[in-house]
Formats: C-alpha cells, sequence, structure tokens
C-alpha cells in the first residue's frame, strides 16, 4: 500500500484514549488517517455525510452499539466501506459471531501488528474493489468498441464456445458462404475444415480448452457451405463472450505464399527482420515480461563513426558493411535470439533468458567478434567497431516504450565515453544499490559498535524559571569514514536490524558516567537522554540501568529517559512499568511531542512524567499563531498543576522565546539557543 494514502477512518469508540492509541498504531505504521469517532448511530450517520470515511474501525463493546445494526447502516449508504472490529479478546465464537454480523475484519486491540496489518489489508481490498469497478465501467466501453470493429472488420472473425459458434461477423458468414448468423449458430465449427485439416484443427482446440498458449498460426483449408475450399490462415485467441470464457478465431484468407510472407519480413540488405517485425518481436519480449518471465534483454548496436567509415569506403559498399556485422551477429547468437533493423544503420537483438552475468559475456564477446573481424568493402579492408546498449527486461520496465528509451540512453551514454563498448541499464540496479548502501551502514554500526565509535554531543537546555543546575539534551553520532554521522542516516539501519538496543546502552552507559564526572567537578547536572521503543522491550535494560545508576552514586545529577507521545501511547503497558521501576530507581522520565494527540493529559493517568516536551509543531512560526500560544498555555497551566515542568524544543528565534516565557514554559531549547556540541571524551569514561 502506498503510505501517502489518507485513508478515511471512522472509529466507533466510547473512548477518546482507545481511538487515540488506534491512531497513533496507523500513524507509527506510515498511514497518514484523516479520523473521526462516533458512538451512536446518530453520530455514525453524520460521519458518513461529512466524512465519507473509507474505513470503519468499530469497538463492539461501546454501550448501545449492535454490530449487526452497524452493518445494516453502512450498507444503507451506499458505498463500499470495510468494517473492522477491534476486540480486546478472540475466540472462535467472538470470531464467527463478527463475520456472520458483517464485519470484514477482526483484529485484536493488544496486537499492534495485527491490527496494522488488517487495516492495510482492508484498504488495499477496497482499492482494489474500486479499482475493478473502473476497470469494468473502461471494460464495457472496450466491448462496446470491440463489437463495433469487430462488424466492419475484413477478417473473417468467429467467437466459439465448447466447439460450437456463438457470435461471428459478416466477413465470416461471407466467407462461408452463409446467409445470416441463425444459419450457422450452433453449428460446429470443425464442420467448416476440410477433413485433410479436421484433426490438427481439434488438437488445437483440446490444448487451448486445457488452457495452453494459444498456437502460432495454423495453414488449413477451410470448406464452405457449399462444398467449396479455401486456403486460411487461422489465429486463435483466449476471449470472452458475454462474461463466457471462450476462443477467438480468426481466419484469414491465404492471398500469397506463406514463405513469401516470411520473406517480406525480412530486410533486404543484412537478412535480419525488419523494423515492423523487430518491433513485433520486442513486443511480444515485453509481454511475457509482464506474464512473469525473466532474465530477457533488449539490445541498441551501432558502428562507431559511421558517417567516416561509409565516407571512407564508398556510399555502395555501405550495405555490404551492414550485412558482414549482421553476418557476425547471427554467428554470435543463439537460435532462441532474435536480430533485427531498427534504424538506418541501428540493429535491435532481443536476447532470450539468460543469467545477468551470461548476458554480459555475450555482448562482450559480440563487440569483441566484430572489432577482431576484416570487413572486405569493394577494393578496400575495414576494421570496424560498435557501441552496444541495452537493458534488461524485467517486470518493472515491461512496456515498449521504456525499453526503447532505456535502452537508447544506455547506447547514447557508451557513445559519449568514446564508442566501442558495451553498457546494459538494470531495471533493478536501484534496488541492488540499496541493498549494498543497507549493508554499507550496517557493516559502519557493527563496527562502532565494536570499536566504541559512537560519540556523545550534547545540547544545553536553557531554563527561564531560573531552575538550579546545568541542562542538556545528550545526543549521539557515528565516527564515519569522513567525521561525524548524524543518527537519520544510521537510526534507520540500526533499526530493520534490531541494534536500537545496543546503541541505547551504549548512550545511556556514557551518559550516567559523563554525569559521574561532572558530579565530582562540582557541578549539578540534569541529562535528557532518549530511548526508543525496541529498548523498551528489552526486559534486561531496566536491571542494567538500576546497576549502572547504583554504581555512579549520583547525589545531585539526573538522568531523565525521554519517549515520543506516539510511542508510549502504542506501548503503554511496557512504558507504564518501566517508569515506574526507572523512577524508583532515582530517575526521572520525560514525554517527547507532548500535545500532538486527542487527549494528550488522559495518557498521564497511566505514566508519570516529570517532564512534557512540548510538540515542535507548535513552534512553527510562534508569533504569528496566537492559537499555538494559547495551546502552549494550556499544556503549561495544566502540566504545572500536576508537578509536571515543560520544555519547549526548536525554539529558532527571541521573539518566540519571549512568547514562551509569557505562556509559563520552564525550559527552552533550540540551534538559536545553542547548536549541539561534543561532550569530550574524558567525560564520560568510567570514573
Amino acid at each position: 500500500m502506498k503510505h501517502d494514502n489518507v485513508i478515511r477512518i471512522l472509529f466507533i469508540e466510547d473512548s477518546v484514549e482507545d481511538a487515540e492509541l488506534l491512531i497513533n498504531v496507523l500513524r507509527n505504521g506510515g498511514i497518514a488517517v484523516r479520523p473521526a469517532r462516533a458512538t451512536s448511530a446518530p453520530e455514525i450517520q453524520a460521519a458518513l455525510d461529512e466524512l465519507v470515511p473509507d474505513l470503519v474501525l468499530m469497538n463492539p463493546g461501546v454501550p448501545g452499539i449492535d454490530a449487526a445494526a452497524v452493518a445494516r447502516q453502512l450498507d444503507s449508504s451506499g458505498r463500499d466501506l470495510a468494517l473492522i472490529a477491534v476486540v480486546n479478546s478472540l475466540s472462535d465464537d467472538i470470531v464467527a459471531d463478527l463475520f456472520a454480523d458483517g464485519s470484514r475484519g477482526v483484529a485484536l486491540r493488544k496486537r499492534s501488528d495485527q491490527v496494522l496489518a488488517v487495516v492495510q489489508r482492508e484498504f488495499e481490498a477496497l482499492s482494489t474493489r474500486r479499482q475493478v469497478r473502473r476497470l469494468e465501467t473502461s471494460l464495457r466501453e472496450t466491448e462496446r468498441r470491440c463489437d463495433s470493429l469487430l462488424d466492419s472488420s475484413r477478417d473473417a472473425i468467429a467467437y466459439v464456445h465448447e466447439g460450437m459458434h456463438v457470435r461471428v461477423n459478416q466477413a465470416y458468414l461471407e466467407a462461408f458462404g452463409f446467409a445470416e448468423f441463425d444459419d450457422i449458430l450452433g453449428l460446429p465449427i470443425l464442420d467448416l475444415i476440410a477433413g485433410t485439416h479436421a484433426d490438427d484443427f481439434k488438437g488445437v482446440l483440446r490444448g487451448l480448452s486445457k488452457g495452453d498458449k494459444a498456437p502460432p498460426p495454423l495453414e488449413l483449408l477451410a470448406r464452405r457451405d457449399d462444398g467449396g475450399t479455401f486456403k486460411a490462415l487461422v489465429e486463435f485467441a483466449h476471449a470472452t463472450f458475454e462474461g463466457e470464457a471462450c476462443l477467438q478465431i480468426v481466419f484469414r484468407q491465404q492471398m500469397v505464399d506463406a514463405a513469401l510472407v516470411a520473406q517480406l519480413q525480412r530486410d533486404s540488405v543484412t537478412g535480419l527482420f525488419n523494423r515492423a517485425r523487430t518491433l513485433e518481436h520486442i513486443d511480444e519480449a515485453v509481454a511475457a515480461a509482464a506474464a512473469g518471465r525473466e532474465g530477457q534483454a533488449m539490445l541498441l548496436l551501432e558502428p562507431d563513426n559511421w558517417k567516416e567509415i561509409v565516407a571512407s569506403a564508398g556510399i555502395g559498399n555501405a550495405d555490404k558493411l551492414l550485412a558482414a556485422i549482421a553476418a557476425k551477429i547471427n554467428e554470435s547468437i543463439d537460435e532462441e535470439d532474435v536480430a533485427g533493423v531498427l534504424g538506418d544503420h541501428t540493429l535491435g537483438l532481443i536476447l532470450a533468458p539468460r543469467g545477468d552475468l551470461e548476458h554480459a559475456a555475450l555482448t562482450e564477446r559480440l563487440r569483441t567478434s566484430i572489432a577482431e573481424h576484416i570487413i572486405d568493402a569493394g577494393t578496400r579492408s575495414l576494421s570496424v567497431t560498435i557501441t552496444i546498449g541495452g537493458t534488461l527486461i524485467a517486470e518493472k520496465n515491461a512496456n515498449t516504450e521504456a525499453v526503447l528509451e532505456q535502452a537508447s540512453a544506455a547506447l547514447r551514454n557508451a557513445q559519449n565515453q568514446g564508442g566501442n563498448r558495451v553498457e546494459l541499464h538494470d531495471p533493478s540496479a536501484r534496488e541492488k544499490a540499496d541493498a549494498e548502501r543497507e549493508q554499507y551502514w550496517l557493516d559502519l554500526v557493527r563496527h562502532a559498535l565494536s570499536t566504541d565509535g559512537l560519540r556523545l554531543y550534547h545540547q544545553q537546555i536553557i531554563s527561564l524559571q531560573d531552575a538550579a543546575g546545568e541542562f542538556y539534551e545528550i545526543l549521539v553520532r557515528m565516527r564515519g569514514p569522513k567525521g561525524d554521522v548524524l543518527p537519520s542516516y544510521f537510526f534507520p539501519v540500526a533499526e530493520r536490524n534490531g541494534l536500537l538496543p545496543a546503541i541505547d546502552r551504549w548512550v545511556l552507559g556514557h551518559a550516567i558516567d559523563a554525569l559521574a564526572h561532572r558530579e565530582n567537578d562540582g557541578l549539578t547536572t540534569t541529562y535528557f537522554v532518549k530511548m526508543t521503543l525496541q529498548s523498551l522491550e528489552d526486559p534486561d535494560l531496566l536491571p542494567w540501568l538500576c546497576r549502572r545508576l547504583e554504581t555512579a552514586k549520583l547525589r545531585r545529577s539526573t538522568l531523565v529517559i525521554e519517549m515520543p507521545e506516539s510511542k508510549v501511547l502504542t506501548s503503554l503497558r511496557p512504558t507504564q512499568e518501566f517508569v515506574a521501576g526507572w523512577r524508583k530507581a532515582g530517575g526521572a522520565f520525560a514525554i517527547e511531542q507532548f500535545g500532538s494527540g486527542l487527549n494528550s493529559f488522559q495518557m498521564l493517568n497511566h505514566v508519570e512524567a516529570d517532564f512534557l516536551k512540548i510538540d515542535r509543531s507548535f513552534m512553527t512560526d510562534l508569533p504569528q499563531h496566537p492559537e499555538n500560544q494559547k495551546k502552549i498555555a494550556e499544556i503549561c497551566k495544566e502540566g504545572h498543576a500536576s508537578g509536571k515542568q515543560t520544555v519547549a524544543e526548536w525554539v529558532e528565534d527571541a521573539v518566540s522565546t519571549s512568547l514562551l516565557f509569557a505562556c509559563g514554559v520552564d525550559f527552552v531549547q533550540g540551534n538559536f539557543l545553542q547548536e549541539p556540541a561534543k561532550v569530550l571524551a574524558e567525560e564520560y569514561m568510567p570514573v
């Protein structure tokens, strides 16, 4: 599912907190949500009219809510909606009843991964249903146009189901000598095939009825109603008629010899396929790739310095040069490969499935064989080099135009580098490069963890209320080949590979050591340190932290562990247990990005926090947004009433600082006040 899709979701929940938890699960999973909440049938109807939701997430336990009644109300709206039940526990009876009442999916509330998976699945199914309806409309229009084209076609065309005619065009009636369709309706098509070819024709029909691919055109003798016969080239294709699977059979009366037709598909100079037939081969290769065939390639080949060569050899010998190059190509490729002419001196090759290295070896062998070959052109003997540009054909670039453009770009790029070389475009190169980049950063992170290659930075947090001591936000950097690297570069890789807990432990441990060092120097310091959700899930982290804190014997200094509000909400119980144990050991806890939810303060009934770090979105152009100033003031007032201090991050100007002081903010932080600086190595050496 595309992550930039905004899903409109109606939450049927009696608790704002429960709805907010689900919203954060989805947002943390990369889904943008436009929510609404309802607790009764009238509110559901209002939301259906105003929000026009895509999905409905229902808590069946909401008082006054009946799952079957909700499903009926959604059905009566006339919209295609997916109803998902979010329950606290699962049993066979619960699931069976919910599906019987009309739910499309059931998710267990405490399993965030399952909630996310069910929502993604149902939204993708909804999107598919919508797309199918659009395609069905388009198909009906296309069938109407095809029906008109069928009647006007000069080729004899029939639709056959189980060997019987179900639809023919006027040209078919005329070709076989029938006056009207009623004369042929229900007639077996085998009755129109001469006896000498009936067995072959029957064999083809039998294979197609089993789902075999359509065979090449079949040359046979067709029989008219009056007993006369005519030669025809018969083409087969799977089709549908009035919703039923059938065969489309086209009888093309033979006006010329088949050998002559094949000869007309060849270029008279090189003996390769002509442009029209070569393009058809490219279309066929692209269609096969779209159907799952792998390993094909398409090449463009041009002699280097063609104008100068022709001027030197004489224009009368140009055809000989191209013919000689074509001959070397035919020697170098296999029977399954196709070579043809695409331009004045541009040749095209469609290579049958091979491995990437085999394609590279074949093209290099082809380039070398031509470069080493001496070509006789009249009275002169010439050595010609060629440049080859191509692309591998895969499902993601299965489009004739795209394939030709990619091959042409590769050819021009190789020519701009001097020619006499090969360049192959790989449509999967980006994925391969991403995999290499992932491995590169993973190796750096692992090396940094094993060699103490991480570094602590700190940014001062300034008290607006004259609090005693010094306050800092602890940040982490990684030593890289060209200097210290920001977390945005290596944290995603560390998260995907389960290394965040190790990084967190390094940062927390060194931060405690730095606090102990500063305290020995007579300083009173408070450090704010971020902790990730992966570490929260580590049962050994809290005991380890408590031991480190006890060993440090801090008397005046404090370590504040901070986590974003969205992560706290999605892991409420583990956070609650961790914070209770951490505060008991003498630590403190802060909630970042506070105020971004529907009811952030309700969360504080479950998790005890010492600091509230206000969401940065309120700081953007703060002087121009009085509504944000009001919201910050409300957060500070309510926070102070419950004994919590507030921190405003990302403060970038003096005017904002003054406004924040007026709002009652306790601390401010931002690059305007102080840029992050390195923590001296000796500060976080064990003391």
